[in-house]
């Protein structure tokens, strides 16, 4: 899949992932020690009353997700991302809560440097079992063209305007 193959507005189900309380610690111990992490107990006294999962774990799994589904896809080559915001966990999760994850294509235009490039611009996140967002932020990524425009072509295209 080409960048010119983007379909703005439609949500791709990158797919779910269930965490238990051992992924949550094991994870929590090497990159996110905190009491509410690692320790039941110590979780259980924090202002979630419970062992809740690191939203850097909740974000980890929605990259390994990604890869996972841009293989399956056949996707062309994905340059580098030159960032994201609007990064937001909105709900705890807790283990034996299921997240269902994906990515929208949101806006789509050219590279006016690099035209054999363009720029797909997506909201990205995570509902829980009860519907529920739990995760979410805006990225933005490089995705390889099949036909390369003059470099003045912005290109430019926005969900629900016609491309």
């Amino acid at each position: 899949m080409f960048f010119e193959d983007v379909e703005l507005g439609r949500a791709n189900e990158l797919g779910s992932f269930t965490f238990t309380a051992e992924e949550i610690k094991r994870f929590a111990l090497r990159y996110d020690p905190q009491p509410f992490h690692i320790d039941e107990e110590a979780a259980a006294r924090s202002m979630y009353g419970g062992l809740i999962a690191s939203g850097w774990h909740v974000a980890a799994i929605w990259m390994k997700l990604t890869v996972a589904s841009r293989s399956r896809i056949g996707a062309a080559r994905l340059g580098p991302s030159p960032g994201f915001r609007n990064m937001g966990w909105l709900k705890p999760v807790r283990a034996g809560d299921t997240l269902a994850f994906f990515s929208e294509p949101i806006e789509k235009k050219t590279s006016a440097s690099r035209p054999q490039w363009g720029l797909v611009m997506m909201s990205n996140g995570a509902r829980n079992q009860a519907g529920d967002l739990a995760f979410r932020f805006d990225g933005v990524v490089f995705w390889e063209r099949r036909t390369p425009r003059d470099s003045d072509d912005t290109g430019m295209v926005r969900s629900g305007t016609p491309g």
